[in-house]
């Protein structure tokens, strides 16, 4: 009975921040507050931000932002706008990441693509005005007071590190490159680390930035590298899987668009059993945070998820 309770009560704490994240997001979108008194000429540019950030989603990544932050002593609850600077980006790389250019993928979430929904030219500005947002977001908590110089520079170098060419694009161009090419699990293993964990290691770190506790930065930047890795092998294996109506994309994308995987290289079941020795490597990390039973319990959620 306790167990359940304590699942049950978890899965109230992930509904409530995701909600909080949700409503959050919401006020970014409104037409008055991305920017401010401009020209009716570019309200398409953010109704396409808007469909994009509103188009659902697991807010796995603003949802550790906050969970560091409470496991470092923080009071995570004044820094909602700031965890949303995570999804923002998040969202840029979906957008672009769908593009003809890129994967071509016609849905995302379930829902038409950005680009399938607007001009081409639009979602491309979308993901752009989504990825530099977050640093003027960052920037003004600075200004106003709520946040110290340092802090915004701090949470400024580790989302900016970890969105750039040593972090995210880096993974995507290594991605690019890697099309119709048999890579090594070592190289694949390079990818994805930039790639997918880059994101969640900005995540993870920027929680101990807000709480103020550099020392434990190492850790959670170990932390994210073990769940970065088991969240990618899990996507790898819906991929081949899973079913439209739960991914809300169309599945085997990566065979068909002949990349390398954790599934083709290693196998379905080996691919599972890495899964879960992650898993374990990232609770084991927890243990050296307090209030970790909520991040414990998220973190075992993600390896038997659906979509």
């Amino acid at each position: 009975m306790a167990l359940k309770n304590m699942i049950k009560e978890n899965n109230l704490i992930f509904e409530d921040l995701r909600n909080n994240i949700e409503l959050a997001l919401s006020n970014f979108t409104k037409t008055n507050t991305i920017y401010n008194n401009k020209p009716s000429v570019q309200h398409i540019v953010s109704d396409a931000m808007e469909y994009s950030l509103s188009a659902g989603g697991k807010r796995i990544r603003p949802i550790l932002v906050l969970s560091f932050c409470k496991m470092c002593g923080g009071d995570y609850s004044k820094y909602y706008d700031i965890a949303c600077t995570i999804e923002m980006i998040h969202t840029f790389s979906l957008i672009h990441d769908d593009l003809p250019c890129m994967d071509d993928d016609d849905f995302r979430r379930g829902k038409p693509s950005c680009h399938k929904v607007f001009p081409e030219s639009i979602a491309l500005l979308a993901g752009d005005a989504l990825a530099t947002h977050p640093y003027e977001v960052i920037s003004k908590k600075a200004i106003n007071g709520e946040i110290s110089f340092e802090t915004a520079v701090r949470l400024t170098d580790v989302l900016s590190k970890n969105v750039g060419v040593n972090g995210m694009i880096g993974g995507q161009v290594i991605d690019l490159e890697s099309e119709n090419k048999i890579i090594t699990v070592e190289e694949l293993n390079l990818l994805q680390s930039y790639k997918t964990s880059a994101l969640i290691k900005a995540s993870c770190k920027m929680g101990c930035i807000l709480a103020g506790r550099y020392d434990m930065l190492e850790i959670a930047s170990e932390y994210a590298d073990a769940l970065g890795k088991a969240f990618q092998i899990v996507d790898d294996i819906l991929d081949v899987t899973g079913s439209f109506e739960e991914l809300g994309k169309p599945i085997g994308s990566d065979s068909q668009q002949h990349k390398s995987t954790y599934v083709s290289l290693l196998g379905l079941e080996n691919s599972k059993r890495e899964a879960d020795l992650l898993t374990q490597r990232a609770v084991e990390l927890l243990e050296n945070f307090d209030n970790n039973e909520f991040l414990v319990d998220l973190t075992k959620s993600l390896l038997a998820r659906k979509n």
